[in-house]
Parts: structure tokens; C-alpha cells; sequence
């Protein structure tokens, strides 16, 4: 996949992303507000241990944000199966530095709008952490729609948090 657009470039992750995946990576304002699956520190180690398995799937469903030549985050979907086959969820990250210029916003509306056309999706949603607000504003200037309030439902560093649940619709 690639998509063009104003901000940024959504693509294919690729092995000389490396040394910006870890630099935009490595950074704790961004790690706590991700799953624990995305490691802080996070050493080239984890990089390239992450392009390697990226560049093994047949399909991947996850791609970097890219400004210019440099992978400055990522976003990506995770398919679910069995009945919540027409379900996916979305996640992403952006580097410190590209925060607050609609990047995120950008890539999200873009990426929702490639999941519903490539997959027989009825629903994209995300669960962010509900004091991380940049990342709600995102969600809701790119049109997802707030379902609810997951009470104590993670923990992140040692705390207890409460996550929201978005979504969006594939229109008919």
C-alpha cells in the first residue's frame, strides 16, 4: 500500500526505516500510550526485529507514517475473526516532533478509508487511553464516533487506566 497525501506518505515499512523507527520510537511520551507490545526503551534491537517480522507477513496490515525519506510512526489495523470478522481495530503512533500538524488525523482518515475498501469491514474502531486527549481529538476529527467509557479495563506502567471505545462505518 501506498497512499499520498497532503502531510505525509502511508507505506510499506522498509529495512532502511530502521534508525527512524527507533529514534521516533524511543521516546516514553509516546510509549505511554501504547500497548505494552511496543517496548520502552526501544532499541534498534526492536527496530529491526520489527521490520523482520513486518517483512515476513504475506499481507501486512500495519505501515509507517512517513514525512519525506523518514518513517516518523505508524499505523495499522488488526482484523478480528469468527463473528467480529467484519471488525477491525486501528492503532497508531506518531513521533514527537510531528505532533499537533494533523498528521495523525490525516493518516487515520486515510487508512480508514483503504480498510473499508480493501476488507469486508462494516466497523473500524480504536480504544485509546481516555486521558490521552490528542489522541481522542484525533479520533474525532476523523470522524469516529465516542460508544463508550471502559472503566479500569488496562494497565499501563503499574496503573490502573480507563480506555474509550470509537468507532466508524463503512457508509451503505
Amino acid at each position: 500500500m501506498h497512499l499520498t497525501l497532503n502531510r505525509c506518505v502511508v507505506r510499506a515499512w522498509q529495512p532502511s526505516d530502521a534508525e527512524s523507527l527507533q529514534r521516533h520510537a524511543d521516546n516514553p511520551n509516546v510509549a505511554r500510550h501504547l500497548r505494552d507490545r511496543f517496548p520502552h526503551p526501544y532499541t534498534m534491537e526492536h527496530a529491526t526485529g520489527f521490520l523482520g517480522w513486518v517483512a515476513q507477513q504475506p499481507s501486512p496490515t500495519v505501515w509507517a507514517i512517513a514525512i519525506g525519506d523518514e518513517a516518523v510512526g505508524g499505523i495499522g489495523i488488526e482484523r478480528h475473526g469468527d463473528v467480529e470478522r467484519v471488525s477491525a481495530e486501528i492503532g497508531y503512533w506518531l513521533g514527537e516532533a510531528h505532533w499537533g500538524k494533523g498528521v495523525a488525523t490525516e493518516a487515520l482518515v486515510a487508512v480508514t478509508a483503504m480498510a473499508f475498501q480493501q476488507y469486508e469491514l462494516t466497523r473500524v474502531f480504536a480504544v485509546p487511553f481516555a486521558d490521552h486527549l490528542a489522541s481522542v481529538r484525533v479520533l474525532e476529527k476523523a470522524g469516529y464516533v465516542r460508544e463508550g467509557l471502559m472503566r479500569r479495563s488496562a494497565i499501563k506502567y503499574g496503573v490502573v487506566r480507563d480506555q474509550l471505545l470509537f468507532a466508524t462505518y463503512r457508509t451503505l
